[in-house]
């Protein structure tokens, strides 16, 4: 591109514009370049279609509201607040071996007081490996419900699908260009990105979370809720997509025998991804098959 010139900056000093824009009018292409439009410049928003199919299910989501009162603090039976509230939960939901993080612990006693000891608990149900964990808490008995997502990242497209938990009511669905297109429009070329740029495969994560945060910010104001109340959400994505999304290295998948970093699913916390809805949320990635442009997607079919 041709350099920066005096009209921009006298452009960027009155009206302001973001690093790394250029004025449309001035600036003049010298050689090869990827052009990347914002969203706000565009006359016609791009259009994704992907949607999800309604079916008639048993619902059995693994994150549940529970309702419960818990006993009082009493000198002569000296236990925490959140011991009484597990003991709770174990003696009226037969919940066993209730576990919570940090953040619970901070809010715990003004909701218990505030809802005179009655609260309603969002829990995390867990496996044979993982405990059933506390992920929310409200004063008294609450009317709402929580929500999951049910995301398709692809090389393209990322489409995502709301869901409340408590009916199965898809809420709102809504998609974006996957913001990496900038970086190389195939997967291989992605890869190859990775290969020839130091840290590229970082330039690479960070755009396409942004991108599903700004889609899922976008998803729940349709919705009209606060996102902290999406609590789940399960990911389906080719190998390439998977590993970008993960912050893992593709430089294995650009060559044979295309060896996965792994292939197993995946449960991981929203925290650990950097995924603005609940910091706690459980966040499922669909096993990958072991080739390089085949994933989740393929093994989420037969589910």
């Amino acid at each position: 591109m041709s350099e920066w010139n005096k009209v921009e900056q006298r452009y960027k000093d009155k009206r302001g514009l973001i690093d790394g824009r250029r004025l449309g009018c001035q600036a003049t292409v010298q050689g090869d370049v990827v052009i990347d439009v914002p969203p706000e410049s565009q006359v016609h928003r791009q259009v994704v279609r992907k949607r999800a199919e309604a079916r008639d299910i048993t619902m059995n989501p693994s994150t549940r509201l529970f309702y419960v009162e818990v006993e009082e603090p009493d000198m002569h039976k000296p236990s925490g607040d959140m011991e009484r509230l597990i003991e709770a939960l174990e003696t009226q939901w037969d919940l066993k071996g209730v576990k919570t993080d940090l953040h619970i612990l901070h809010v715990l006693q003004p909701v218990l007081r505030k809802g005179n000891w009655k609260v309603t608990v969002a829990v995390h149900l867990g496996d044979e490996s993982h405990p059933p964990k506390i992920m929310h808490i409200w004063p008294g008995y609450y009317e709402g419900t929580v929500y999951g997502l049910a995301v398709d990242l692809g090389s393209t497209t990322i489409a995502a699908h709301l869901c409340d938990l408590k009916s199965g009511e898809v809420v709102a669905s809504s998609g974006i260009m996957n913001p990496q297109i900038r970086f190389g429009e195939d997967l291989m070329s992605r890869v190859s990105y990775s290969m020839m740029n130091k840290g590229g495969d970082q330039e690479m994560t960070r755009a396409v979370r942004e991108g599903m945060n700004a889609l899922f910010t976008q998803i729940a104001a349709e919705a009209e809720i606060d996102k902290a109340l999406i609590v789940d959400a399960v990911f389906v994505c080719n190998p390439v997509m998977h590993h970008l999304f993960l912050g893992i290295d593709p430089f294995e998948l650009g060559q044979a025998p295309f060896a996965l970093g792994t292939s197993n699913a995946l449960a991981l916390r929203a925290s650990e991804l950097d995924l603005n809805i609940h910091p706690a949320a459980r966040v499922y990635l669909l096993p990958c098959i072991a080739r390089p442009r085949r994933g989740g997607r393929r093994s989420s079919c037969p589910l």
